[in-house]
């Protein structure tokens, strides 16, 4: 019996019409359809798709409950059970589409689990959506990179402690735990800078240096951080 593809899929930032056309076909000929969390209707992913793809409300859902920890070993187990449920689906043959925030290739727990399940000797496949930092940046009417800049794409709860030693600009993830330390690093580099909280959202907020910038955000809270002109 040929087994089923796993497809971990893109959904793009948060507003639905940025999902890609591959994303949509997938869920509407796909059955299974994964997500991570534990109550799959309620999550980001999920509610950013079924906006733009109105069969997936009579879909099978599968919630992926992976929590986040820095705990090695507790996620090390949680990447382990995630890929023996997907992989029962395979077996008997199905598709599985795993929805993911953003591009999947991009700071995604998807990963983890798909390494697992190719490791296993199922096919898999990755497909792209639009990253929140390009979303943020035409949103804001920002440009990322022009002439021979560089862009540094940091995870800024886990790099403070680097400052800002690369010429270049800085897109800063995942910021929101430690947003006053960010902000004084930010404030000393004397960059300009740009904050979107919830791209694409309903309750999508924008910030314009760092003054503006509360002390306390939400985990989808980035940063765009660009020299100075000189």
């Amino acid at each position: 019996m040929k087994t089923g593809i796993l497809y971990g899929v893109g959904v793009g930032p948060g507003d639905p019409e940025l999902m890609t056309l591959k994303a949509v076909r997938l869920i509407r000929e796909n059955e299974v359809i994964a997500v991570p969390g534990s109550d799959a209707r309620e999550t980001v992913a999920y509610r950013i798709a079924a906006q733009a793809v109105s069969e997936l409300a009579d879909k099978e859902l599968v919630p992926v409950d992976m929590p986040m920890t820095h705990d090695r070993q507790k996620m090390e187990s949680s990447h382990d059970q995630a890929a023996e449920l997907l992989e029962g689906y395979l077996a008997q043959g199905k598709n599985v589409v795993f929805l993911t925030l953003g591009d999947p290739t991009i700071y995604s727990t998807y990963l983890y689990v798909q390494k697992r399940v190719a490791a296993h000797g199922f096919q898999t496949e990755l497909v792209s959506g639009i990253t929140s930092f390009c979303a943020a940046a035409a949103r804001t009417g920002t440009s990322l990179v022009e002439w021979n800049e560089q862009l540094h794409v940091l995870p800024a709860v886990h790099k403070l402690g680097n400052g800002f030693d690369l010429p270049g600009n800085y897109v800063l993830m995942k910021s929101g735990k430690k947003m006053d330390q960010v902000k004084e690093m930010l404030r000393k580099s004397g960059r300009e800078v740009v904050m979107v909280e919830n791209c694409g959202m309903e309750n999508e907020k924008i910030y314009h240096g760092v003054d503006e910038i509360p002390d306390s955000s939400g985990y989808y809270s980035l940063i765009i951080a660009k020299e100075g002109k000189k």
